[in-house]
């Protein structure tokens, strides 16, 4: 990429992958689907034979799933969240951080890790347990010498969670360069727009702005 890094991206979707390869020929793909655990070790084994150098992990993977708990399906897709959104960064962050050039483990929560959106009870519960493992992550791992950031988006215009309904959300562009400013500023906690005002809240703000959040349910 422009600053000389070389990127590897997995995903599940060979299509995606066709077409970030046909954007950005440099970038390296891998079809791998996360949420087995067999992929996640194939993909370690992957790295190990072909790209031993890596130095930075992103735990970025991640499902968001519209539901109630009163729906017939609850439980068989909250397994799939959970796998995705739990299982999957602590196996692989298990996995890579025994390869000797790991220096940095980045950890992509969220907003929601702070005040839940009980439209997305499990995803919303699943980010506020990955940032609780992360901090934990960050103190066990300075020994090792390996840095532990969180990276903490709010809602961004993307398709997570289904087309169009995070229309209303700031660019992605946006959110890239101020996470960059704040890499270089030498943080370790990455905030932009709301998830910055609730990760810095007291009890009763959070309390407000759950209600907020929440009022239309």
């Amino acid at each position: 990429m422009k600053d000389g890094n070389t990127l590897i991206v997995c995903s599940r979707r060979e299509s995606i992958l066709s077409e970030l390869s046909s954007n950005h020929p440099s970038v390296i793909t891998k079809v791998c689907d996360l949420s087995l655990p067999e992929d996640r070790v194939t993909l370690y084994d992957w790295i190990q034979q072909n790209h031993p150098d890596l130095d930075v992990l992103i735990n970025n993977a991640g499902i968001q799933q519209w539901m109630n708990i009163d729906d017939i399906d609850f439980y068989e897709r909250a397994k799939i969240e959970i796998a995705t959104n739990i299982e999957a960064p602590i196996h692989l962050s298990a996995l890579f951080m025994n390869l000797p050039t790991i220096s940095c483990i980045m950890n992509v929560t969220s907003g929601l890790s702070f005040v839940p959106l009980s439209k997305v009870p499990v995803y919303s519960a699943t980010k506020a347990f990955f940032h609780s493992f992360t901090l934990s992550m960050r103190h066990l791992l300075k020994s090792k010498n390996i840095e532990v950031i969180e990276i903490i988006p709010p809602a961004l215009n993307t398709d997570l969670g289904g087309k169009g309904l995070h229309d209303y959300a700031p660019p992605v562009s946006e959110f890239i360069e101020s996470i960059f400013e704040q890499l270089n500023e030498g943080k370790t906690e990455l905030t932009f727009g709301f998830s910055d005002m609730v990760s810095k809240s007291g009890h009763e703000d959070l309390q407000k702005a759950f209600d907020r959040m929440n009022t239309a349910n």
